[in-house]
């Protein structure tokens, strides 16, 4: 007779060979979303009468959802290769750890199940992203069938939209997950006054704090989730007011993975949100010489959608399953003892 936690483990296990599969995809097309986005911002013509050597008359920083600007004068290439190379150090950081590489734990995730998801920054990134454009694509169906429409910025210039989406993830990380997350969870759950873990904390919270009880920092990852998605509408260049409820739930999530997982792979999900999806965007309109994008008016961005929905799908999934069975484990180990 199987029992209920073999019953789970099978699924798990039979869910983790498709989804390695799908996570391998999306791992090829992000990384070459590297090449793609340098094109994009140095090759192509998407801003018309514009180029990469376009002035700016400042550097727009976020602190507790309020947009500064620095008065420094810098070319948008020039920052943007900045960006584009952290991006690249996080990434490169993320494959290789911080206990196993992308393609060892791809390897035991399909003969283990999720046993050894922790181990790599990557996978967890890439996991809980799909996750994240699966609510996103609910939520604005929901909307939509409510007649509540999500309508972008208007921008004059595509190319410095694409600047601007590239830079953001880092600046907005900064000041919404470290500034208002970690340097509180540090305040509450740090016992000892040190600059080395206060560092360290910053970077991978659960790590270096001892965080028994994740109540508390749930409370303060919400709130600033509601806080990440009202920004969205009332400072910068705003969204429609339809863009609240999408953006709270990926505040949530990024807040989530932040804390759990660490800065890399929080910054990596903001940075596939804009970055990662919108470089091959401008790239297909480049080549299509069209003057808008739209997600769903291109075969490959259609199929790129569909592949990570149903990542999103089978990584939910997953995690309901492997909750239940951690569950499931408690209760038979508090029933022998």
């Amino acid at each position: 007779m199987i029992s209920s936690l073999e019953k789970i483990d099978k699924i798990i296990k039979i869910l983790a060979v498709p989804y390695s599969g799908f996570l391998s995809i999306i791992f090829g097309i992000m990384l070459l979303s590297f090449p793609i986005g340098l094109y994009v911002m140095f090759n192509s013509e998407i801003g018309k009468d514009i180029n990469y050597q376009y002035p700016t008359d400042g550097l727009n920083l976020f602190f507790a959802g309020i947009g500064y600007k620095i008065p420094i004068s810098f070319e948008i290439g020039d920052a943007f290769i900045i960006a584009w190379a952290a991006f690249l150090i996080l990434f490169s950081i993320s494959y290789f750890g911080p206990e196993e590489s992308l393609l060892k734990t791809l390897s035991n995730l399909m003969s283990r199940g999720m046993r050894n998801m922790k181990d790599n920054a990557l996978v967890n990134m890439m996991a809980w992203f799909s996750i994240l454009i699966l609510f996103s694509v609910i939520i604005e169906m929901v909307q939509q069938s409510v007649g509540i429409k999500i309508e972008s910025p208007q921008s004059d210039n595509n190319l410095i939209r694409f600047f601007q989406l590239s830079t953001s993830p880092l600046t907005e990380e900064v000041g919404f997950r470290i500034i208002l997350i970690g340097i509180p969870l540090f305040l509450i759950y740090s016992h000892i006054p040190s600059w080395k873990i206060f560092f360290k904390s910053l970077w991978r919270p659960s790590k270096y704090l001892y965080i028994e009880n994740y109540k508390k920092p749930m409370i303060l990852i919400i709130t600033i989730g509601l806080f990440f998605g009202v920004s969205h509408i009332i400072s910068g260049t705003p969204w429609s007011p339809g863009k609240i409820s999408q953006a709270t739930v990926a505040g949530i999530i990024i807040g989530w993975v932040y804390v759990r997982y660490g800065f890399a792979p929080a910054v990596l999900i903001h940075w596939a949100t804009n970055y990662f999806l919108f470089s091959y965007l401008f790239f297909i309109s480049n080549l299509s010489q069209s003057p808008t994008i739209s997600e769903s008016s291109n075969p490959f961005s259609n199929t790129l959608e569909a592949i990570i929905i149903i990542t999103g799908i089978i990584a939910i999934t997953i995690k309901i399953l492997s909750y239940m069975e951690s569950r499931k484990n408690i209760d038979k180990t508090s029933i022998i003892k």
